[in-house]
């Protein structure tokens, strides 16, 4: 673990990951997170929808699926005749066929994945401005821990079967384990800075890669 205390926050960095050759390789062999393997079908991480982490988040993705069009968003139809949320809590985004309401299937011609993420591309806007956080941030996980001093510790790590819950335990591969992820030909502090800079500021991410860099040196 690499240290580095930003005013009140200190930040923990899982340094093995953040400089592996980890890279997402949905449409390019993904498994999926489901019971059996199927790179086929394209689901990547989206089957069993995104959750949001508060109101203010739930408003942001609404009006932004308000703004998609039909082509780049393959389930525009369904958005309009039932929503984007699965319940009343409007924390969790609607399954529909088996992904993420959000999720644009193979063959789509507006373009396969993340409507969300296909429209902040054709906008010519970050995608991590567009997204859940947790799609964004995905494989990266931040845990929060205060301390008695009243600062905080935020652990910068890797995402784990385990931290999907009850789905973990029936995921057939979670793409941070075994070798079938790590072909990148970057490190992850490199391949996912904005992600990181979104996360942790552009200042203490500058320190993180000097440490990094020095360790290589």
């Amino acid at each position: 673990m690499e240290e580095i205390r930003d005013g009140d926050t200190v930040w923990r960095f899982d340094v093995s990951f953040l400089t592996s050759t980890w890279n997402c390789i949905w449409g390019r062999g993904c498994l999926g997170i489901g019971s059996q393997p199927a790179p086929e079908l394209g689901l990547g991480c989206c089957s069993i929808g995104a959750d949001l982490g508060d109101e203010d988040e739930a408003r942001m993705i609404s009006a932004l699926a308000a703004t998609l069009d039909p082509t780049v968003f393959e389930r525009h139809g369904e958005a309009q005749d039932g929503g984007i949320f699965s319940d009343e809590s409007r924390l969790h985004t609607r399954v529909v066929d088996g992904a993420c309401i959000f999720l644009n299937r193979p063959g789509f011609a507006g373009g396969a994945g993340c409507a969300l993420h296909v429209a902040a591309l054709v906008a010519g806007e970050p995608p991590t401005e567009w997204k859940p956080s947790v799609c964004w941030q995905l494989p990266i996980k931040v845990d929060w821990e205060p301390t008695l001093g009243g600062s905080e510790i935020a652990t910068v790590r890797r995402w784990s079967r385990d931290d999907w819950g009850e789905d973990g335990k029936t995921m057939a591969w979670c793409c941070t384990e075994g070798t079938l992820a790590y072909d990148g030909e970057t490190a992850v502090v490199d391949s996912l800075r904005a992600e990181l800079s979104e996360l942790v500021g552009a200042e203490v991410l500058a320190e993180l890669r000097r440490r990094i860099t020095a360790r290589a040196d």
